[in-house]
Formats: C-alpha cells, sequence, structure tokens
C-alpha cells in the first residue's frame, strides 16, 4: 500500500460539514418571529373589524372596547422568541465587540435587537378610533 492515506476528516473540514447540514438556530428563530407578526396581525385585524362591527358606529365604544382587546392580547410565546434572539442572536452569529464600549458592532450598522410586543404595538397598527361614523 504505496499511497498515503490521508484522514477521513480533519476537525475543520467536519465542523464545516456539520454546519452545513443544519440551519442556524438565529435563523429558524428569527423565521418564526417573522411568523409570528403576520399571525398576529392577521387576528388582530379580523378581531379590529369585529369590533368596529358590534360598536354600532359608536366612536366611544369601539375605543373602549378596542383599548380592552389591546390590554388583554397575549403576546406571551412571541415576546419570549424576541427575548431569545436578543440575548441569543450576537452570540451565535459571532458578532464582533466593541473593546472600548462592551457593545456587539453588527456588520451594517443596524441594531439587531428586537423590542417585545404590547398594547402599544397593537394601538399604533390598529388604532382605537372609527374612520368615518357607523363604520
Amino acid at each position: 500500500m504505496s499511497a498515503q492515506r490521508r484522514p477521513i476528516a480533519e476537525p475543520r473540514s467536519l465542523e464545516r460539514y456539520i454546519r452545513s447540514q443544519v440551519i442556524p438556530r438565529f435563523i429558524t428563530r428569527l423565521r418564526e418571529i417573522e411568523d409570528g407578526f403576520v399571525t398576529h396581525r392577521m387576528a388582530l385585524a379580523r378581531r379590529y373589524a369585529d369590533v368596529k362591527r358590534l360598536s354600532g358606529g359608536d366612536a366611544r365604544v369601539f375605543e373602549a372596547r378596542w383599548r380592552s382587546v389591546a390590554r388583554r392580547w397575549d403576546f406571551a410565546g412571541l415576546n419570549e422568541l424576541i427575548r431569545q434572539h436578543n440575548e441569543y442572536y450576537p452570540i451565535e452569529r459571532r458578532l464582533p465587540v466593541d473593546p472600548r464600549t462592551g457593545e456587539y458592532l453588527t456588520s451594517a450598522g443596524r441594531p439587531y435587537r428586537r423590542e417585545p410586543l404590547g398594547p402599544e404595538w397593537i394601538l399604533e397598527r390598529f388604532p382605537p378610533v372609527l374612520d368615518e361614523p357607523g363604520e
């Protein structure tokens, strides 16, 4: 046997191969967050239309009911994903750290952090006002 045998897998090659076969968690988490936004927006749009219809055109009734819906809306699952993203994304992406500030640096200069959702998020997108009387 004159041919020299190489190791089946060098550690670097093996690591690269394994990484290429698995979608990184930060990517799947971001996808889950985006899907959560869409799901909540669609559910809120339906609920918004229902509250408008059931308010009988009374702007004060609509505002009170809609604010109540916004206060009680449950974003717990999505906010947990956002918390995990904010905590782990810079580590998973191996973002460099500014030695002077200790803050993570992003490649494009855009912040990676996402804000948790709450009633304000709902009221910005679905204002508690009727567009026209009777609507």
